[in-house]
């Protein structure tokens, strides 16, 4: 990039050429947890494209006996968010690398107290033949056709959030003090109900993510 002549001062120079070649960041995302999970799609025994679920352990502290998709924290070992999908994956379904094909990435989801997560979609080949689901993490698992998913009408409830300072918040720096008018916040929870089952919170929100990016892309059958 050349640099404007009004910027000929070495430290406006200086500033100018850094920026350019800067990649731009998220401001305190050194502060947030960074997970990835993976959408896995595999054909049913009826040749139907189906998503797979699984129903999490109920001795676990987080989230018991709720539905989710495979994922989990990245970790140092991970090289990428690609990574760390694939490798709770399989820690979860017990399945090997090559059992695993990454289709491709689909929209970051930033969630509330700075969780990041990104999910990626993935083929399973084999199907469930090869799953050895593990019974610390993982109840059982199931799978929702595509075509049954497609057709289905989630439920979209509006929530708020709302800024609670501390009780040393310096409310004396700000007008208005104790009574500023923080502005609320607010995110869609997304409930599916199907077959007996309820996916709901980010694991529904990532599925319409993902089921409105194969009706952009896949205007066909979901048979082989």
């Amino acid at each position: 990039m050349t640099v404007p002549a009004e910027f000929g001062q070495i430290p406006l120079q200086r500033l100018t050429e850094g920026m350019c070649k800067r990649k731009r960041g998220i401001l305190g995302e050194h502060l947030s947890i960074k997970t990835a999970v993976l959408v896995p799609l595999l054909f049913n025994a009826r040749g139907e494209l189906a998503i797979l679920f699984e129903q999490r352990a109920a001795t676990l502290h987080r989230q018991p006996s709720e539905i989710s998709f495979p994922g989990g924290h990245c970790e140092p070992g991970d090289r990428c968010e690609k990574d760390t999908a694939i490798r709770e994956t399989k820690e979860e379904l017990g399945i090997a690398s090559q059992d695993i094909h990454l289709l491709g990435p689909l929209d970051m989801v930033v969630a509330r107290s700075s969780l990041f997560v990104y999910p990626f979609a993935g083929y399973l080949p084999n199907g469930m033949a090869t799953l050895a689901p593990n019974p610390a993490e993982v109840d059982t698992v199931f799978t929702l056709s595509i075509s049954t998913l497609l057709t289905a009408t989630p439920e979209v409830y509006l929530m708020e959030v709302q800024s609670v300072p501390p009780e040393n918040f310096p409310f004396e720096l700000i007008p208005g003090g104790r009574n500023y008018p923080w502005r609320p916040g607010s995110y869609e929870e997304v409930f599916y109900r199907l077959e007996g089952h309820v996916v709901w919170g980010l694991t529904a929100r990532i599925l319409r993510h993902f089921l409105q990016v194969w009706q952009q892309y896949v205007p066909f059958p979901d048979k082989r």
